[in-house]
Parts: structure tokens; C-alpha cells; sequence
């Protein structure tokens, strides 16, 4: 399962629009979830707004939160994309078995068996999540609240029993030529994340869209079948398999 998890005030004023990125994020199978920090008055409205349809768009959750709910957020949102992903492969094996029925109409019993199979998932699937952080100006006086938040979010998947990857980016770049930097490689050693925040310089503009093709760009060439040995699509059909072994 593949997310990017963009931490910004909103408020995108360079490059192709953040939400034409995000849909674009959304065909390739990776979902785009939000978590906005934004300012009082017309300017937090807009961001407000930005946030929302960016996540829409690239099938996500949005949240508008305060510096101290930003870790918290943060967990919740990847635990929850997580499980409708998920839910999303598990109905896709009862349409096949029950044709235009849905959960409801199993067998109680089986019915509880696909929630096992949804717990069990949840915490063994391999997962990827690209954090994109906005270094923007505006960002530089929420910088301490998204450290302690991605500090939390990092131990909360040390403790998942699959395989939790981490990378992550800041936009803009050091130059204007630079949409986003990666500041850290693809990691189950989720320890470097403490590090990562001493290096950065909060400046600049606000490229969202560009930085999100960027990410996209990334998982394009490093993907999980690289650590899985095999192909994501036989890795998904052998889920399914197994979904649809617990249902029948």
C-alpha cells in the first residue's frame, strides 16, 4: 500500500495545481492524504479549501488541525487509509462471490470472519509513505509541531508488524529549479527520521503540485518488489486469494 502524506498550510502558488497532481497520484495507486496547519482569516480559508480538494482528489482524508493535534491526526490518518484500502480489496472479493451484494448479506458468521481478515491486514500488509512537507515561509513557525508529529507517526509504525517504509521530502528546494528534495530514502529504520530536521531551511515559495509529481516520480522508480521479491500485482493477487478464501 502506497500513501503520500503531505503536511502545508495550503495556499499552492507555483506549477501545476496540487490537485491535478493528487488525481494523477490516485491512478498510479497511491492515495493522497492532507494534513493542513493553517492560519487564521482569508489566507487559512483558502489553504483550508486547497486541502480538502487535494485530498479528494487523490482519494485521501483531509484534516484541519492545530499544532497540538498534529501527531495524533497524523496517526489516525494513515491507520484509516490503511483499512480502506484495505476494505476496498476485501469488497472487490464479495461483489465476485455475491455478484451486486454487498457485506450485509453474508452469513454473520463469514461476515466476521472478513473483519478478522481486515484486522489482520491492517497490521501485517506492507506499507509505503512518502512524507511531503511544506517548507515554505509560512510553514517555519509550525516546523517544531511537525517534527514531534512525525517523530510520533514513526514510532507508531515501528510498532505494525509488517513492513513500514518511510521517505521523506520538503518543497521547495534549494533552488528554484528544485521542486522537492529528498531528504531521506525509502527506510524500515524509521530512527533517521529524528534527524531529519536540523537540515531544513523553511523559504521560499509554495510549489505543492510540482513536489507531489516529484514524489510520484520516485515511487515510479523504487517500488516495494524490490524488498518483496516479486511483483505488486502477484502480491495483490495472492491477497485476493486469500480474502476470498476467508469469504467463501
Amino acid at each position: 500500500m502506497k500513501q503520500i502524506l503531505l503536511i502545508t498550510d495550503g495556499c499552492s502558488n507555483v506549477g501545476e495545481s496540487p490537485i491535478m497532481a493528487a488525481a494523477h497520484a490516485l491512478q498510479e495507486g497511491i492515495t493522497v492524504n492532507v494534513v493542513g496547519v493553517v492560519d487564521y482569516g482569508t489566507i487559512g480559508e483558502l489553504g483550508s479549501r486547497e486541502i480538502a480538494d487535494i485530498a479528494k482528489a487523490g482519494g485521501g482524508l483531509s484534516r484541519i488541525v492545530g499544532t497540538p493535534q498534529l501527531a495524533q491526526t497524523m496517526q489516525m490518518m494513515t491507520r484509516k487509509t490503511v483499512v480502506q484500502t484495505i476494505q476496498q480489496a476485501v469488497n472487490k472479493e464479495v461483489k465476485k462471490i455475491l455478484g451486486e451484494g454487498t457485506l450485509e448479506d453474508l452469513h454473520p458468521v463469514q461476515r466476521s470472519q472478513v473483519v478478522t481478515v481486515v484486522d489482520e491486514l491492517t497490521e501485517t500488509s506492507p506499507l509505503r509513505i512518502a512524507l511531503l512537507i511544506d517548507a515554505s515561509a509560512s510553514m517555519k513557525p509550525k516546523l517544531a509541531a511537525v517534527e514531534d508529529a512525525i517523530r510520533d507517526l514513526a514510532l507508531s509504525l515501528e510498532a505494525r508488524e509488517g513492513i513500514s517504509e518511510i521517505a521523506v521530502f520538503h518543497f521547495p528546494g534549494r533552488t528554484s529549479s528544485e521542486d522537492a528534495v529528498l531528504d531521506m530514502d525509502w527506510t524500515s529504520d524509521l530512527s533517521g527520521v529524528r534527524s531529519l530536521f536540523s537540515r531544513l531551511r523553511m523559504k521560499g515559495a509554495t510549489p505543492t503540485g510540482p513536489a507531489i509529481f516529484k514524489v510520484l516520480e520516485h515511487y515510479r522508480y523504487d517500488t516495494l518488489d524490490e524488498h518483496q521479491g516479486r511483483r505488486p500485482a502477484d502480491d495483490q493477487d495472492e491477497r485476493e486469494g486469500m480474502l476470498g478464501g476467508y469469504v467463501v
